[in-house]
């Protein structure tokens, strides 16, 4: 039984805590080869480290390496900067990237990767968002597979085994709500942070619980179901599902429909990724649910209509995937801006959905153009939607 090298970038967030979970249970079939991190946590970045002796190190700048580089072992290599991440996993010595990366910034390392002939495993859908027609022709290139670990995609995934791609008639991507699911929306303008991020199934850093209070997350998800899976976005529901443990269903042709079922822990969806297209067995003792013991826990599955009077946000995300060319892209910044600004501070909650509405109205107004060739005019989008999003948000008080 042979290794693969897996690189693991966004080592000390949510995702990659939970894929080093996964490696650690598996140390016949991953070797952790490279672990990338921000940098802000340099204890936690030693300590990971030392117990899987990576051969580099790698985090975002020269200062965040100074304060790390006492504590790692003898052998491992410690590198800062974009520059660093890009030739790490540009090499084609890595079998297996996962990207973790909060934002646009996670498109280069996951085109570096997937130009190199590595597969990815992405759990940045902003990327994807940004340029998802790109990294799936560099994929198509290399022979590389971009296996997602967002659950709501691993279920489709996975569902999708059940039938041919012609016999499907649409997919249908399940969200939580978040935590102002039953709040009052007039109280939404005095939201704070605290609360935004307060999601009530899923442990995930501040961005994407905002993301979740919005339901942007999931215009994003319609947005890269699009792209990985070759479906129109018309072809594409957004149901409210409270408990999240139906993680998304695929609907056939024939009216049968196939839904993916598991607790609300990543685990799940990364040891799908990282193993496919086997399915390893977690390890005796290890936080596992029979699935009758988990939904008997449960005693009901709800599901809800989205309203779009409380939820804008997927109707914006469904509207740029329509329009194309560098709309997804601007929507992405534009959010990504918006929601920094609240999570500073300087914007209300209520803000969020109306900046990124007003720059993709800007972007209607601009001249026409096809979807980005290359990852620079996807970037190029990118900088476009941020510039536009902090005019906007001028009004708003970012």
């Amino acid at each position: 039984m042979s290794q693969r090298s897996v690189a693991v970038l966004g080592a000390t967030g949510s995702v990659g805590e939970a894929t080093l979970a996964v490696a650690r249970n598996h140390p016949d079939r991953l070797r952790v080869s490279v672990l990338a991190a921000q940098g802000t946590r340099p204890a936690r970045l030693a300590e990971l480290a030392r117990e899987f002796r990576p051969d580099r190190v790698i985090v975002a700048s020269a200062d965040r390496a100074a304060a790390l580089g006492g504590e790692l072992p003898d052998g491992v290599r410690l590198t800062c900067g974009d520059q660093a991440l890009l030739d790490a996993v540009g090499t084609g010595d890595i079998d297996l990237v996962v990207t973790a990366i909060v934002g646009a910034a996670g498109l280069q390392p996951a085109a570096a990767a997937l130009a190199a002939g590595a597969d990815l495993a992405l759990a940045n859908k902003e990327a994807m968002v940004a340029a998802g027609p790109v990294l799936r022709r560099l994929a198509a290139a290399s022979g590389s597979s971009i296996l997602p670990i967002d659950s709501e995609h691993a279920a489709i995934h996975q569902a999708l085994r059940a039938g041919r791609p012609e016999e499907v008639r649409r997919l249908v991507l399940t969200a939580s709500g978040g935590p102002f699911l039953d709040r009052d929306p007039a109280t939404l303008e005095t939201a704070t942070p605290a609360e935004a991020t307060a999601h009530p199934t899923w442990n995930m850093g501040a961005k994407i619980s905002v993301d979740s209070a919005t339901l942007m997350n999931k215009g994003l998800e319609l947005i890269e179901a699009s792209y990985l899976f070759d479906v129109a976005g018309s072809r594409i529901d957004i149901v409210i599902h409270p408990q999240s443990l139906v993680h998304s269903i695929v609907e056939f042709r024939c009216g049968n429909g196939i839904a993916q079922i598991s607790a609300n822990d990543m685990q799940y969806p990364i040891q799908y990724a990282l193993s496919y297209p086997e399915r390893w067995s977690r390890p005796a003792g290890s936080a596992s649910t029979h699935l009758t013991e988990l939904l008997q826990a449960a005693s009901r599955l709800e599901f809800r209509q989205v309203d779009r009077g409380l939820f804008p946000a997927p109707s914006l995300a469904r509207a740029a995937l329509a329009r194309g060319g560098g709309a997804p892209a601007a929507l992405n910044a534009a959010n990504e801006i918006a929601v920094d600004a609240f999570l500073s501070g300087g914007v209300p909650f209520t803000a969020i959905v109306p900046v990124v509405a007003g720059v993709l109205e800007r972007h209607d107004r601009q001249a026409g153009g096809g979807d980005p060739e290359t990852v620079d005019e996807a970037l190029a989008w990118d900088s476009w939607g941020r510039s536009h999003a902090r005019e906007v948000l001028a009004p708003f008080g970012g």
